[in-house]
């Protein structure tokens, strides 16, 4: 059975993260010249310790604090 690709493994596990409380968002990125998940942070990356892991079927999970996202007001 092939690996499943960055994609793959980012979608099935979204929801999860997102349920954490100060994740505000997850993508796709590279880290060091490799695909990696980034975990998008309202809290300091040891909050986060021991719910999010490091590396998730092989792919490197990076935690970025980015503070709170916003909505623009719309005028």
């Amino acid at each position: 059975m092939p690996e499943p690709t960055i994609e793959q493994v980012h979608a099935k596990h979204t929801d999860e993260w997102m349920a954490i409380p100060g994740v505000q968002g997850t993508a796709i990125g590279m880290s060091e010249g490799t695909p990696c998940i980034l975990i998008l942070s309202s809290v300091k990356a040891s909050q986060l310790q021991g719910k999010i892991p490091s590396k998730v079927q092989g792919y490197p999970v990076v935690i970025q604090v980015t503070g709170t996202f916003r909505t623009l007001d719309q005028q």
